[in-house]
């Protein structure tokens, strides 16, 4: 059966992170409320679009925890009554500076059943560094109330290559992790995007070595396996049975509404996004379209993120022929050199591989007949 996810993009914070390109703002008490009413009529604008059930909704932002909880509630609560809203897995972002048990009880009421926090890093000069205001006591804390109202489904951020980490820092960090007994881990490279405060100021930046960054992916990897989570995709981790579902929608080339300044969708074989634009969005939400998705290229390079790789059977299924012969006489190099597991049938790149993933994917793009 055909499942759709939707995506819910807020785009508040209390204060920018230095390392964020992500469409937010710190807004007044009023804009959160308008913000509302134009999700909500978004909404009710799209539901035609949607007759497949929907066993997934994301709130991403932004900081969806700084919306408040009984915003939250009202959105998952219209969704519920307009969608076919069917054992669904309801994500929200989290900061740890805006929750507390007023939030969580109401992210519970409403059905939010898993969680997504930013921890970034536990030792505390790098926490500075990246811009956040809480110590990972807090996160913690956080954990906890969140587990103590039923909520157990929690992922925590890590992110690699972060000013001042070094391999021992980045061993606290994980420690620090698994000692929050969580399902689940997000591990992203620091990455220098435009119109960031980093971005301006990488000259000044005590920033590890390209080869050190991919060092402590590795170690990471190592270190997170042994302690039984499974590399399902590129930067996340998971207790078995535990993988967000929601995310795998993007990297199986599924469709999905997504509604917000920034958002992008993929319905009926056609994706579409909104602007970055807060005022347009309440004004006037018209999409931008982004042309055809689903084709044999994206979903090559989208399977490959994944530690299933690109398989044949699906492939063939969607496709109704197989992967082009030339896409694995590709992957044979890459195999030789120890970057991928190659069979007949499948083509997976391994935790080395995936370091280098752009390259490799770009060359076995060049094979689609």
């Amino acid at each position: 059966m055909i499942m759709t996810g939707i995506y819910i993009h807020i785009p508040f914070c209390k204060a920018k992170c230095p390392y964020c390109d992500f469409y937010s703002f710190r807004p007044e008490e009023k804009e959160k409320d308008s913000y509302l009413k134009a999700v909500l009529l978004c909404l009710e604008e799209y539901k035609a679009m949607i007759t497949d059930e929907v066993d997934t909704i994301y709130f991403g932002g932004g900081t969806p925890s700084f919306f408040g909880g009984e915003r939250i509630r009202e959105v998952i609560s219209h969704i519920r009554n307009n969608y076919r809203l069917k054992n669904a897995e309801i994500t929200v972002e989290c900061n740890p500076s805006s929750v507390d048990e007023k939030l969580v009880k109401s992210l519970k009421n409403a059905g939010v059943n898993r969680i997504s926090m930013g921890m970034q890093s536990a030792v505390t000069k790098e926490r500075k560094a990246l811009g956040r205001v809480s110590d990972g006591e807090k996160v913690k804390e956080c954990v906890e109330l969140f587990k103590k109202h039923g909520i157990d489904n929690i992922s925590l951020d890590l992110m690699l290559g972060v000013p001042y980490q070094t391999p021992e820092s980045l061993d606290k960090s994980i420690n620090f992790l698994l000692s929050c007994d969580i399902k689940h881990i997000s591990a992203y490279m620091l990455k220098l995007e435009e119109d960031t405060a980093f971005y301006d100021m990488q000259e000044n930046l005590s920033l590890p070595d390209e080869d050190t960054v991919c060092d402590l992916y590795l170690q990471t990897v190592e270190r997170l396996r042994d302690e039984g989570f499974l590399q399902y995709e590129v930067s996340n981790f998971a207790k078995e049975g535990y993988e967000s579902r929601h995310n795998l929608k993007y990297w199986h080339c599924e469709e999905y509404l997504g509604i917000g300044p920034s958002a992008h969708s993929f319905l009926n074989g056609r994706r579409f996004y909104f602007p970055r634009d807060f005022e347009s969005f309440i004004n006037s939400p018209t999409p931008v379209p982004d042309g055809d998705g689903g084709n044999e290229e994206e979903y090559i390079m989208l399977a490959l993120r994944l530690n299933e790789g690109l398989q044949n059977k699906e492939f063939k299924s969607r496709f109704k022929k197989d992967i082009s012969r030339n896409v694995f006489k590709k992957a044979e190099i890459f195999a030789n050199q120890g970057l991928l597991t190659l069979s007949e049938e499948s083509i997976a790149l391994n935790e080395k591989g995936f370091l280098l993933s752009n390259t490799i994917i770009s060359e076995l793009l060049e094979g689609v007949d």
